[in-house]
């Protein structure tokens, strides 16, 4: 299975995308340059307070952005949890070791990291995040309030589209731990998407006991760094 790094550069040039269409198949919609382009317009239009822009990370976000920002928080959000929910069938996982994905479910309380773009070049950063994150249209964008050390901060976080596909709500957790320590694709093995998810929240004083939970399990089912 060749390779492919997630970078600034393999999101711009479209060797992210090209091997991800290359695993998922023709049948997969992904968005078009337009709609992409409508839907930061829109996010932006929409942002409670115009040229303050946050973007919220709650997995691989934190520990590899690939997008430009000017300062950086550890942030909280209520109304959304962190959940495995969403299956990958390329990128950590492919259509013979399928692996999962985080997204954000509705109730509960998430901490994670907060990031600000610079006013001017809020349309171009997002652009670069939606190239990432929304090509397949699994989340769904939204503003929500996060609790930062310096005070409450208006950010983007992404959501669970219920509609797509490759949703998967009330996975097991055995069912869950199971795909995590198998699945694999060109951008790698999914069991490292979860341990490093959980090696940057320990480093930020963040504590998960369900990813932590998780990531004991993975292991003693032979997933190792």
């Amino acid at each position: 299975m060749s390779r492919v790094k997630l970078t600034r550069e393999s999101i711009l040039d479209g060797s992210l995308h090209a091997a991800v269409r290359a695993m998922m198949g023709p049948q997969v919609r992904f968005s078009s340059d337009a709609e992409r382009a409508a839907q930061v317009q829109a996010i932006l239009e929409q942002a409670p307070r115009p040229g303050r822009i946050w973007v919220f990370a709650f997995g691989s976000l934190i520990w590899n952005p690939a997008f430009h920002f000017v300062e950086r928080r550890t942030a909280r959000i209520h109304g959304y949890h962190r959940q495995f929910c969403l299956w990958t069938r390329a990128g950590r996982g492919s259509p013979q070791r399928p692996g999962l994905m985080l997204s954000l479910e509705s109730g509960g309380s998430c901490a994670g990291v907060a990031y600000r773009l610079a006013r001017r070049e809020a349309a171009t950063e997002l652009d670069v995040i939606w190239r990432r994150e929304m090509f397949t249209m699994s989340y769904r964008p939204v503003w929500t309030l996060a609790r930062t050390p310096k005070g409450p901060e208006h950010v983007i976080a992404f959501s669970a589209n219920r509609a797509h596909e490759r949703y998967a709500p009330g996975l097991e957790a055995a069912v869950i731990a199971r795909h995590l320590a198998t699945g694999a694709g060109s951008l790698g093995r999914c069991c490292d998407y979860l341990f490093e998810t959980v090696k940057h929240l320990r480093e930020l004083g963040i504590r998960d006991r369900r990813l932590e939970a998780l990531e004991a399990e993975v292991r003693a089912q032979g997933a190792h760094q």
